[in-house]
């Protein structure tokens, strides 16, 4: 019945493409996670009032975000093709996608990370400051545990954003379900196929989102 309804689904190649969206995917996320909450936490600490307060180095850390949060993904790995070749030698296949996906991602989860920074009160800061925390204290035991919450529903939002972003670059030759859809369904006109990939690519958000929440849940103390 299966094999009627999809009669161009090769399962061997869904599995195979799967595991490089995954794979994309993961190592974006975690790439994306560090990356995102040192830029959020430069962004928060150097602005005005906060420890770290100087208004040239955040100007010019908000510029860097902006710029690299509002560049389209396509475009931008067009842009980082030179870089990306140097990098890893090569534009084809899920390691080359790796670069512009962190690049891409890593600003935009940054901003998500100041803003939940920006939510903890900020009397909680100035009582930890008054009695002598160091800032490291203060970064690992105020900042971080009191927006984890938003901290972990930004990766979320990201991850899923990711998982987009990888079929983006699945039709320019870095592998996955993208590159499935767009060469062996639509150029091919094998319609089945392109549902199909679409299809584990819903599942895919769907789980993300659902542990995405399930965390934050049980993370948030309100």
């Amino acid at each position: 019945m299966l094999e009627e309804l999809l009669p161009n689904v090769e399962w061997d190649r869904i599995i195979d493409a799967t595991i490089e969206t995954l794979y994309m995917t993961g190592i974006s996320v975690l790439a994306t996670f560090f990356l995102g909450i040192l830029l959020g936490l430069l962004l928060f600490l150097t602005s005005k009032g906060n420890i770290w307060e100087n208004r040239a180095v955040n100007l010019v850390l908000s510029a860097f975000v902006n710029i690299f949060r509002s560049i389209p993904f396509l475009i931008l790995i067009v842009l980082l093709i030179p870089f990306t070749r140097v990098l890893v030698g090569s534009m084809i296949g899920e390691n080359a996608a790796l670069p512009a996906l962190i690049i891409g991602a890593a600003p935009f989860y940054a901003r998500m990370v100041e803003i939940g920074l920006r939510e903890i009160d900020k009397g909680v800061i100035e009582a930890a400051r008054s009695m002598g925390a160091k800032t490291s204290t203060i970064i690992f035991k105020v900042l971080i545990p009191e927006s984890m919450p938003a901290i972990v529903s930004g990766i979320t939002v990201t991850a899923i954003a990711l998982v987009g972003y990888t079929a983006m670059a699945g039709v320019i030759g870095a592998g996955g379900l993208g590159n499935l859809a767009y060469l062996d369904g639509y150029q091919r006109s094998r319609n089945d196929v392109t549902v199909v990939a679409t299809i584990v690519i819903l599942i895919i958000v769907f789980i993300l989102q659902f542990i995405g929440d399930f965390i934050t849940s049980k993370l948030d103390k309100r």
